[in-house]
């Protein structure tokens, strides 16, 4: 049961943290503002499509918010609160500091669950949702000057799938038509020699009827012993039913890992472990760290609070100013374990939970200095 106490306290620190979710969310609506607003009035983009991207976009920004919020708001309550002795009181009535506390830990495993849930749900749907606005836009503009075949067009597309043995190329993919031109297909032995190679006009992938559709081509047969040519059929119209690639999987492969969403790195990660591991580690440090950043809120607390209590009585805005310093740390440890990761000196897993592990780290000797 909530206390006297307990309700003073989280009526002042959520007040404080609406009030910085907010002006954190305005900081961010600016920046996507001054980032993305000429590039989207140059794609033609109406007042009603400006807003939907913006709309669309904010919601990737809240789970690297939450945690923000969190540290300043919770440093800048907690230090009030010292300096006006209401710790002092408290402790000195035989109040313990974890029953204080209580309330803000209670708060901190809802958050992690809200960061959960922002993570794996809204922040992917964020994430492609204003893609495929930018890109539709960009679309629309294109097709004004361009054939549509031209449109949204990506050259020299490969994607090799080791568990099927397909090689695939296209010589460009039309995003706007769903389409390859110029394609093939080569299926390998297990020593991954050539047998058979489907050679195509255009190819797009069924997604009702299952498949790949291949158009004006031809499909020839090989000796894997000697490379000769046994057979070339040529076709109208050929429908691979057995050819289940996503051509969505193969646009994603070269993009940054900060660019894609949840689902679309275990995707990628998923394909990547089996062709080349070492191009899959920046994606699962990635992946790993979005997982890692669901425990973020107790991490954030678990600093918060001794530094607070611990700290001198000053102006509560001195608590804000070391949350700067804070996640300057946080960033340092961040990009040490990525790069250990990307020299292949620790598992992407631990480069993932590195930062967390040295901010708890830190965490527990604040506690300790308590004592």
């Amino acid at each position: 049961m909530l206390n006297t106490y307990d309700r003073h306290l989280l009526r002042e620190w959520l007040a404080i943290l609406g009030l910085v979710l907010g002006a954190t969310v305005g900081l961010m609506l600016v920046q996507v503002m001054y980032d993305d607003f000429r590039t989207m009035r140059d794609l033609g983009a109406r007042g009603l499509d400006l807003w939907m991207y913006v709309l669309v976009t904010m919601p990737s920004f809240l789970a690297n918010m939450l945690p923000v919020a969190l540290l300043v708001s919770l440093l800048f309550v907690l230090g009030k609160l010292h300096r006006a002795n209401e710790f002092t009181a408290l402790r000195a009535a035989g109040v313990s500091l974890w029953r204080i506390t209580a309330p803000i830990w209670l708060v901190g495993m809802l958050a992690c669950g809200l960061s959960w849930w922002l993570n794996s749900t809204v922040v992917p749907w964020s994430v492609e949702t204003s893609r495929e606005l930018r890109d539709n836009l960009d679309f629309r503009k294109q097709a004004t000057t361009k054939a549509a075949d031209q449109v949204g067009v990506i050259e020299s597309v490969a994607f090799d799938n080791q568990r099927s043995r397909r090689m695939w190329f296209f010589n460009r993919y039309s995003q706007f038509l769903h389409r390859g031109y110029g394609v093939t297909v080569s299926e390998l032995d297990p020593q991954r020699r050539e047998l058979t190679r489907l050679v195509a006009t255009e190819a797009s992938f069924d997604e009702r009827g299952g498949g790949w559709v291949f158009k004006d081509g031809r499909a020839m047969s090989f000796n894997p012993e000697t490379g000769e040519l046994l057979s070339a059929v040529p076709f109208t119209q050929e429908i691979r039913s057995q050819y289940r690639e996503d051509p969505k999987l193969m646009l994603l492969i070269d993009r940054r890992p900060v660019d894609l969403s949840f689902s679309e790195l275990r995707r990628l990660i998923d394909y990547l472990q089996f062709e080349n591991q070492e191009k899959a580690t920046p994606y699962e440090v990635r992946y790993f760290s979005l997982i890692a950043d669901t425990l973020g809120p107790l991490i954030v607390i678990a600093i918060a609070i001794p530094f607070a209590v611990a700290g001198v009585r000053v102006n509560p805005a001195v608590g804000v100013s070391k949350s700067f310093g804070l996640f300057f740390l946080y960033y340092i440890f961040a990009n040490i374990a990525s790069s250990l990761a990307a020299k292949q000196y620790i598992d992407p897993l631990l480069a993932a939970w590195l930062p967390n592990i040295g901010m708890t780290g830190l965490a527990v000797w604040l506690f300790a200095k308590l004592r």
